[in-house]
């Protein structure tokens, strides 16, 4: 069936119906066709489906639909639109495509002769506000869109087979450098991999996500047992690297649906483009009837949320996963789709918005990403930033280049530059830096100032003096005017080496700090969260005297045996694995037996958190990510970045070099590229 003789319901399958509110005029320039119940249900027995108890239809009142590309062939795309660039084959003869092996051309270099006046030069898209391609790349004819349709392949491998103790049989998951069974699985994978199936979610008969936490004895699973993107990152890596891709591809499409919902705390609404933390799927009666049921995907943008803060790090997550399916499936369809290509647009869109900050970094609230709890990280936080650089390198190499998207992908491109050097310069602290910071003259006012940010030497804390090794360095967790946060996060400093985000040197010194203060970082359970963890006033006073953020627990300076993925992934980009070797074994001795908890406590990690959930899928995940990335270093090496010295040559500073006014990144570039 071709687009055009599509109707927009499939008669194979019906479509499920996504629980949202969308008032808001349509973003893209079109209105979705409507049907009423009684047309739905004719077309829906015409095809052989009656009303049962539970059925699943699509609610197309009131809603945007985000794109529909059937897939027929692989090197075939079924959207076609007369004089639309987007249902033509790429044009690459401006730009410059590289083919390495079996890798995938992708764009290395931008389009030349970009308008080269001080707005086109920005690391915003502010100024291409008005741009009316970019919010009508649907509308070519008055095209109306169908619904998402999502249709299994030949190839496509169910993860969603009946498990019972009488048929599990994980003795033949696959080995993916060579697609042969593994010949020896432990039981503690077995059991695993076990859990990881029972934490599947299905919409309309398709695994769409893992719930957070699957355990049964559990009373009040609060929010747990939802969907959220975050979380859901190692459970797909997981999959991807077992082949089962399915539900991957399920969970991108279905929460790129509820990306443009209305959401609203106090009559006020976010930006557009905002990914949900989470989403659930709930069983609702059919409109109109008192029998019949239906599946709705109910999703939570930060409304429902402790703090009701909105989720920054949910889209730069999607993007990052999107990226890793196309490179462990070898499918870059899904991420050329017209809908796909839109998601990610959105996304940077409400990322690069021009505001007040003087920053290249993203200004964030308190709770906004993993440490979704009051922890004083509000402002620059790390995490953030290693994700945001993260998802705009993600985004620079799948975002279909053309004149609608030049423009944006120039300000992703000097976003990257001026996010790269900003973070070097700025966050990273050895015993070289520290001793500059104790000597910083303050109430410095000019441009060639040393101590930019108004630091006082009294701010270095007492701990760090004698913790930091004489060898390594870290990132720090945020840099705000007068304000330097001196916490070692854990997952921000992973990031950077996994992106390189960090120089080489710095990468280098990050594992030489862990590795040197494994009693602190890594200790009997990988990984500290934070180290160290707020005490006393100080806990009363950043935490607001959060009873669950009490010292050594949670997100102050619990450990997270999740992260335990990321350190791997870090540690093979370095050629350390015996480092992550050494953690998952330490990790594997207990996990199973703690019955595979979110978090523990105390300094040393010997306890299981006091509020931590048992079964929690992304530790188990990230358990799993782990052997399998150790097992398989060629599918990790598809997962990190390389250092790109185009971006560290893309210096965007508009500043005159006359007149004393000078761009500082000239100046230290060549310390930045070693």
């Amino acid at each position: 069936m071709t687009s055009g003789s599509s109707i927009g319901i499939s008669t194979m399958k019906p479509c499920c119906r996504i629980l949202c509110n969308y008032k808001s005029p349509s973003i893209f320039g079109f209105s979705p066709t409507k049907f009423s119940d009684s047309a739905i249900m004719g077309m829906l027995s015409r095809s052989g489906h009656h009303k049962s108890t539970h059925c699943c239809r699509y609610n197309t009142c009131d809603t945007q639909v985000a794109g529909y590309i059937n897939v027929i062939k692989p090197n075939r795309r079924d959207f076609s639109v007369s004089g639309s660039n987007w249902g033509l084959a790429r044009d690459f003869s401006t730009s410059v495509c590289v083919n390495i092996g079996s890798f995938r051309p992708r764009v290395v270099s931008l389009i030349p002769h970009v308008a080269s006046d001080f707005r086109n030069q920005s690391t915003s898209v502010d100024s291409h506000a008005h741009d009316t391609s970019f919010e009508k790349i649907y509308i070519q004819s008055g095209l109306n869109v169908k619904p998402l349709v999502i249709e299994k392949t030949e190839t496509d491998q169910s993860i969603l087979e009946e498990v019972s103790e009488s048929n599990v049989n994980l003795d033949n998951l696959k080995d993916l450098s060579e697609n042969k069974v593994q010949s020896k699985v432990s039981e503690v994978e077995k059991e695993a991999w076990k859990l990881l199936q029972d934490a599947v979610v299905t919409y309309c008969g398709n695994p769409v996500g893992t719930v957070a936490a699957n355990d049964s004895a559990d009373k009040q699973p609060l929010n747990y047992d939802q969907v959220f993107i975050r979380d859901f990152v190692p459970s797909a890596l997981a999959f991807l690297l077992n082949g089962e891709g399915e539900i991957v591809k399920n969970f991108l499409l279905h929460t790129l649906q509820l990306q443009s919902w209305e959401k609203t705390v106090d009559c006020y609404s976010p930006g557009q483009g905002l990914m949900p933390a989470s989403f659930k799927v709930r069983t609702v009666p059919l409109d109109g009837s008192n029998e019949a049921l239906e599946e709705v995907l109910d999703p939570d943008f930060g409304e429902s949320a402790i703090g009701r803060v909105a989720p920054v790090d949910s889209g730069l997550w999607w993007i990052i996963l999107l990226r890793a399916y196309g490179k462990l499936t070898g499918d870059y369809t899904l991420q050329d789709r017209v809908d796909v290509q839109t998601g990610i647009r959105l996304i940077l869109k409400l990322c690069l918005t021009d505001g007040f900050d003087m920053f290249p970094s993203l200004l964030v609230t308190d709770g906004s990403c993993m440490i979704d709890r009051r922890m004083g990280i509000h402002g620059h936080p790390l995490e953030i930033q290693a994700l945001f650089y993260s998802a705009l390198r993600c985004s620079r190499e799948m975002l279909i280049v053309n004149d609608a998207t030049k423009n944006l992908v120039a300000a992703v491109s000097n976003r990257l530059s001026a996010l790269c050097f900003h973070m070097r310069e700025y966050y990273w602290v050895d015993m070289k830096k520290i001793n500059e910071i104790y000597r910083y003259k303050t109430e410095e006012y000019s441009t060639d100032a040393v101590n930019k940010f108004n630091i006082y030497p009294e701010q270095i804390p007492s701990w760090l003096v004698d913790w930091i090794s004489e060898d390594g360095g870290y990132f720090i967790g945020n840099v705000q005017p007068a304000h330097m946060d001196f916490r070692f996060f854990t997952l921000g400093n992973l990031w950077a080496i996994v992106t390189s985000l960090g120089t080489t040197r710095q990468n280098q010194g990050i594992l030489n700090l862990i590795e040197a203060k494994w009693d602190d970082i890594v200790a009997q359970m990988p990984l500290k969260i934070c180290y160290p963890a707020l005490e006393g006033e100080e806990w009363r006073i950043i935490t607001g005297c959060d009873p669950k953020n009490t010292p050594w627990s949670y997100h102050n300076g619990g450990s997270w045996p999740t992260l335990l993925w990321q350190f791997t992934l870090a540690c093979m980009k370095m050629g350390r694995p015996d480092l992550a070797q050494k953690a998952v074994d330490s990790a594997g001795k207990r996990l199973s037996l703690d019955k595979w908890p979110e978090y523990y406590d105390t300094r040393n990690g010997r306890f299981i958190g006091k509020q931590s959930r048992l079964k929690q899928t992304w530790t188990i995940a990230g358990f799993l990510t782990s052997k399998m990335l150790l097992e398989n270093p060629e599918k990790a090496s598809l997962l990190f970045w390389e250092e790109d010295f185009e971006v560290l040559q893309n210096c965007v500073c508009m500043l005159s070099k006359s007149g004393g006014r000078k761009c500082s990144r000239f100046s230290s570039r060549s310390q930045f590229l070693v």
